[in-house]
């Protein structure tokens, strides 16, 4: 992770202040030297540490790489919604059975934060840090509460299925709200580290959330509307090879990616009621077209889209006369969705967004990122899917 901006000494831990953003410094790579058990006087192992039992929590602080391929811990900082993995990564015991109690954590305080202002009490402030990669310092990403206020709250603790090494087994999927709290006092944190967490320097937007439920997101708007290559391109190794999988699967016969793409454009957006893919023609056609419910029940509304798909390489852009081409089509009151297994070119990108036309662009990158969340988070796993999904002619033979 690139850090820029404020940095705080280790030396300095035990008086700081939260910054949003802020990095906080370890002294070196023991354990010892987390700087967490100095920030907040709590454990320097695991991505749960908590002061207090788990029925008289005082202080949470979860920790996250934000890079685990196979539990894609995510921050939303357009919607200030935090989705973190529970700790039963692996199969071989239960949903709550894990060391550190972090699935009955999870559970405690999601139970807590639904069942009324005075339960709402018993939940503790959630301090979310993110490892920055170098040695073991962290940079603070704000304080969170459970739930969100966009979602049901079915969805805000879901427990899913996974397999390895050919055994099922269910992990928590949580959503956070990171609250509007930009800075955090020593003295607020001090209070809470005494059990007092709603005393007098408690942080307004904490306080509301507590008293009446309502949350209030710490929400940031994109300086820049439209995404840079390196932002569409997968980093990792292991997210290139994906990408690549995809891409070389379909080499051979693109017109087949069509079918991909749509399923594609479903797992980004599930509310997609009609998916109808168009004949190709000698120029490629307009892939598919469909319908996007908006609402739910009776008063909902269906709006109309138009689907290209492009199975480019990754060193291959989509470029103005593509991106022309599907903006062509699209009718009054419609909007695209272009999914490639590669990037939309700057000049393209910034075109659309600056013409404000209605495109979802769908890159490698969020190919590769929708593929992981649900389940598919390694090359191996992915031909699994591709061959089961989309198979060729001559293997339904």
């Amino acid at each position: 992770m690139r850090v820029e901006g404020r940095v705080v000494p280790f030396d300095a831990l035990g008086t700081a202040d939260l910054h949003v953003d802020a990095v906080y410094q370890s002294r070196g790579t023991r354990t010892g030297d987390d700087p967490l058990p100095r920030l907040l006087k709590v454990g320097n192992m695991g991505g749960f540490r908590f002061r207090g039992r788990l029925d008289a929590l005082e202080i949470v602080a979860l920790t996250s790489s934000l890079s685990d391929p196979d539990w894609p811990d995510e921050v939303d900082r357009e919607t200030g919604v935090f989705t973190y993995y529970g700790d039963n990564k692996h199969p071989g015991r239960g949903l709550h059975a894990t060391p550190r109690n972090g699935n009955e954590l999870l559970r405690r305080i999601f139970a807590a934060a639904y069942s009324g202002a005075q339960s709402r009490k018993n939940v503790p402030p959630v301090f979310v840090f993110a490892n920055t990669g170098e040695r073991r310092d962290v940079m603070f990403l704000g304080v969170a509460v459970p739930g969100t206020s966009e979602q049901q709250v079915a969805e805000d603790l879901v427990a899913i299925w996974r397999t390895a090494n050919g055994l099922r087994f269910q992990n928590y999927r949580a959503r956070f709200t990171i609250l509007d709290i930009p800075l955090v006092q020593r003295v607020w944190i001090e209070e809470v580290i005494a059990g007092s967490p709603h005393a007098a320097h408690a942080p307004a937007a904490w306080r509301e959330w507590i008293d009446k439920g309502r949350y209030r997101p710490l929400k940031s708007t994109r300086s820049l509307e439209y995404r840079t290559k390196i932002e569409q391109l997968p980093s990792s190794p292991n997210d290139v090879a994906i990408a690549r999988a995809v891409h070389q699967y379909f080499t051979e016969r693109p017109h087949d990616f069509e079918k991909c793409a749509a399923v594609i454009a479903r797992l980004m957006l599930p509310d997609i009621t009609e998916l109808d893919l168009t004949r190709p023609s000698r120029d490629g056609g307009r892939d598919a077209i469909g319908k996007l419910r908006l609402g739910h029940g009776v008063g909902s509304i269906l709006v109309d889209f138009a689907l290209e798909a492009k199975c480019y390489a990754l060193e291959n852009s989509v470029g103005v006369r593509e991106m022309s081409r599907l903006i062509s089509r699209l009718r009054h009151r419609q909007f695209g969705i272009l999914v490639t297994t590669s990037y939309v070119d700057l000049q393209a990108y910034r075109e659309i967004k600056e013409d404000q036309h209605p495109i979802i662009v769908i890159a490698a990158a969020d190919i590769v990122g929708l593929l992981r969340v649900n389940g598919h988070a390694d090359v191996e796993a992915v031909k699994s899917w591709l061959d089961r999904e989309f198979p060729s002619a001559s293997s339904d033979a």
